[in-house]
């Protein structure tokens, strides 16, 4: 059979997702189908969960466990190679947030082995997607590496996620949210079939946010709280399986990806900075194409942050004394041939990034500045 080498690869979901409190103990069966000898990879705090047990009390199962620090970088994946090799591990199971999901999926993607993601936070949607975001020791972004499936199997234990500090879920809304303003101008306009669907469940997942995020919140381990949290694991990681690399991301987490070269970004989570993102996307849309219903989403969106603790400038991410070559050196990084903020339908300065980024809250739009920066930093 001849393939077609124009045809487009879609790694659209993991093969199977169990969610569900306890669903750990549901799974169990699921992995020892998958392997008999895995190496379970995460941080120091998710290692030591109680749920853990129940995967040691399995006789079948020889595990060996190890961290995946300093970060989802080449050094830490060459010493989880090692591992692979000498526990002569069939299966990796990665448990814990985002980077160490990353660290786990590009682990077994380089070692040819199956995975299992077990997000202990509703703070990304890493668990599902084929795609893994490659980081330097000190957390700089350095990359991303596309990878040939989507987990083997995805656990969403509610139980897991509901030990994670509240401010992971608020970041993780900030970081689903972001479908709907990326999709939407990166694809909105297509007129393919799966586009256009992607492009309507990133609606969807923003209508959820709003409607539930504040209630859920409030009142952890609720109905709401649940949804929240399908919302921002599972039906974030649906939108871009479907969408693919057209309907992933633009200029909110291309302005993320610049951020984590500054060292004092490095405290705030990755929604956190992604949710500005957002907000800084909106503002170039304004400034650039004089985009009136880029000015009306940037202050419902404002108003959402408020009521559930999204950072909406730069000293709210904890950069207040960032100086303008510092801001420059990160709107650049953001701004570099390759970046995913070329997706937006204009073109982008490094100084007009800066003018959007120090100006997130500005709304009377004759108080624009759009080059030779003189506005306060964080305004």
């Amino acid at each position: 059979m001849t393939i077609n080498p124009s045809a487009i690869s879609l790694q659209v979901a993991p093969a199977r997702v169990l969610r569900g409190k306890q669903a750990l103990i549901d799974a169990i069966d699921f992995i020892v189908k998958l392997g008999q000898r895995p190496l379970v990879v995460g941080g120091e705090q998710s290692l030591k969960l109680s749920q853990l047990q129940v995967l040691h009390d399995r006789p079948e199962l020889a595990i060996e466990t190890v961290k995946y620090t300093p970060d989802c970088c080449e050094s830490s994946l060459d010493r989880l190679q090692a591992a692979v090799i000498t526990h002569q591990a069939d299966l990796i199971i990665g448990i814990g947030g985002g980077k160490c999901l990353d660290t786990s999926k590009l682990l077994a993607h380089r070692t040819q082995l199956s995975v299992v993601t077990i997000p202990t936070s509703g703070a990304t949607c890493a668990a599902w997607t084929a795609l893994s975001n490659i980081y330097s020791e000190s957390g700089a972004f350095l990359y991303d590496v596309s990878l040939a499936n989507c987990p083997d199997l995805l656990i969403l234990d509610y139980s897991i996620v509901a030990t994670a500090p509240q401010r992971m879920l608020v970041a993780g809304i900030g970081d689903a949210i972001a479908k709907w303003y990326e999709a939407s101008v990166s694809s909105g306009h297509s007129s393919q079939t799966l586009l256009i669907a992607a492009v309507q469940q990133a609606r969807v997942l923003r209508d959820i946010l709003f409607q539930k995020s504040a209630n859920a919140i409030a009142n952890p381990n609720s109905e709401d709280w649940q949804e929240v949290v399908d919302a921002t694991v599972l039906l974030a990681g649906v939108i871009g399986g479907l969408g693919g690399a057209q309907c992933r991301t633009v200029a909110a987490h291309a302005v993320h990806n610049g951020l984590t070269h500054l060292p004092g970004s490095h405290h705030a989570l990755h929604g956190e900075k992604v949710a500005y993102g957002i907000l800084v996307q909106l503002r170039l849309q304004e400034m650039l194409q004089g985009d009136r219903l880029a000015a009306t989403a940037r202050v419902q969106l404002l108003d959402f942050y408020s009521s559930i603790g999204l950072p909406q400038t730069l000293a709210d991410l904890g950069l207040n004394d960032i100086t303008i070559a510092q801001l420059h050196h990160a709107a650049t990084l953001a701004c570099q041939p390759d970046s995913d903020l070329h997706r937006l339908p204009f073109d982008v300065t490094p100084a007009q990034l800066v003018a959007a980024m120090v100006s997130t809250t500005i709304l009377d739009r004759t108080s624009e500045i759009e080059t030779g920066i003189t506005a306060k930093v964080g305004f």
